[in-house]
């Protein structure tokens, strides 16, 4: 027999899942090391990879930093060999910036050892556990998938 627990507050839940999650990422993310990359240069990697040949302005605006910042980060990653840079055919003052075939090879094995330590983690939990974190998991991203969704409609509304 389960004990009685009170049903939390939401800003209760908020705060609990907010500190579970944090939590939980920095053990399993910290144990697959992101070496020789920092988390800035990391977070530059993802957005490569994800908007493939963006320009220097754009990235430092999504980066919420400056270009002169944000051109030193890209200049430690092309040495590394994890970026490389182009010049846009629409103009060739302006640099384009690409993920090289090492800089996703090493995404690519970060991605793996930290799946590879969730995987421990969740190999531990009863079967009935795991299927609850994932039904959990999934009305999530649902609801803050509609959410965002129906964010983006207003905005544009907004500026039609």
């Amino acid at each position: 027999m389960t004990a009685f627990r009170p049903r939390p507050e939401p800003d209760e839940v908020a705060a609990r899942v907010t500190s579970t999650a944090a939590e939980l990422l920095e053990v399993l993310w910290g144990r697959a090391s992101t070496a020789p990359v920092s988390a800035s240069q990391l977070r530059v990697m993802l957005i490569l990879e994800h908007h493939e040949g963006i320009n220097l302005r754009t990235l430092a605006d999504s980066l919420a930093s400056t270009p002169p910042s944000t051109s030193r980060l890209c200049d430690r990653l092309q040495a590394a060999g994890f970026v490389e840079r182009g010049v846009s055919p629409a103009d060739r003052r302006e640099v384009r910036l690409y993920l090289s075939g090492r800089g996703r090879a090493f995404l690519s094995d970060l991605r793996g050892r930290r799946e590879q330590e969730l995987r421990s983690v969740l190999d531990r939990m009863p079967a009935a556990q795991r299927i609850a974190l994932v039904q959990g998991l999934e009305a999530f991203c649902d609801v803050a998938a509609a959410r965002i969704h129906d964010d983006d409609a207003a905005a544009r509304g907004r500026t039609a």
